[in-house]
């Protein structure tokens, strides 16, 4: 069946808006833009539209304004969805997930403008956000019929490899919030080097900011480890199976572009343009592992 052309651009634009919703987000953190229109919200410094515009006063307005648009297009496209494509399984829940997501990283953002939020809470917003792409992701996928392209009603998937795909898609949940938790313990240049703390010196870290920097490494060199060893077992038993054998090759390309991006970062001494990669890295990543936890949810055991 195919569906209306509206609808695909109208999940193509949702997607690329959640998108540009978590750069945004990312922005305004590596920026320490968050308190630009001070403790006031949905209006910015006591005013509807500021008249006095600074750095941070943009990039935050500019954000919220985001925010709003692309909440719009995930309403309508959720409701679209139900009725177009309401057949399809996975519909109605992911088209509940994108918009709750939303709603709930959107009332963290503003919680933490009017009162102050912890930094383990604040840490969540990303994450949550995320949650909300994949599902926008996903919806866009199966509004594209991508999943009867590659036939993925058919596949036949070994159970290691469906408890390893479903493992290691919750763990980088855990990953991109221990990044999170970086950024907002600013944890960044507690280490100064890469990959160890101090190159040559294999002590433990020696307060909590190290501590949280150097979590966050060892779960970025699992994760890196972790999604190898099954691109590798993809390449050898799944050939024959397209979308599976390209999907983890192209998650381990991703992950290593992560873990790239992220080194980068430190010796960069937090240089913006390669912070912002490295989030892009991650969410394209989530979104990529959460599009295979869907197909092997669909596969039948081998």
């Amino acid at each position: 069946m195919r569906y209306n052309k509206y609808l695909k651009w109208f999940a193509v634009a949702s997607t690329v808006g959640m998108l540009l919703l978590l750069l945004g987000g990312a922005l305004v953190t590596k920026t320490d833009s968050g308190m630009g229109c001070g403790r006031h919200w949905p209006g910015c410094n006591g005013q509807l539209i500021p008249d006095e515009i600074t750095a941070e006063v943009l990039i935050e307005f500019s954000h919220r304004l985001v925010t709003g648009a692309v909440g719009i297009l995930i309403v309508v496209l959720s409701v679209w969805s139900w009725k177009a494509i309401g057949h399809k399984r996975e519909t109605k829940f992911l088209s509940f997930l994108a918009i709750f997501f939303l709603i709930l990283q959107a009332l963290i953002g503003a919680a933490q403008v009017l009162w102050g939020q912890g930094d383990f809470i604040l840490a969540l917003h990303f994450g949550i956000s995320l949650i909300s792409f994949a599902a926008v992701f996903l919806l866009m996928l199966l509004i594209f019929e991508v999943d009867q392209k590659f036939d993925a009603d058919k596949l036949k998937i070994r159970p290691t490899l469906k408890w390893h795909t479903f493992g290691v898609t919750i763990y980088s949940y855990i990953v991109i919030y221990s990044g999170a938790l970086v950024r907002h313990t600013e944890s960044e240049l507690a280490c100064t080097e890469w990959p160890m703390c101090t190159n040559g010196d294999f002590s433990l870290p020696s307060n909590f900011w190290e501590w949280v920097q150097m979590s966050h490494r060892t779960a970025a060199a699992l994760i890196f480890i972790w999604i190898g060893i099954i691109a590798l077992h993809a390449i050898r038993h799944y050939k024959n199976q397209r979308v599976i054998y390209w999907g983890w090759i192209s998650a381990f390309v991703l992950v290593t572009l992560q873990v790239l991006a992220g080194a980068a970062v430190v010796l960069t001494k937090l240089n913006l343009y390669l912070a912002l990669m490295h989030s892009l890295f991650v969410t394209l990543l989530f979104g990529l592992l959460t599009y295979m936890v869907l197909l092997t949810s669909r596969s039948k055991t081998k």
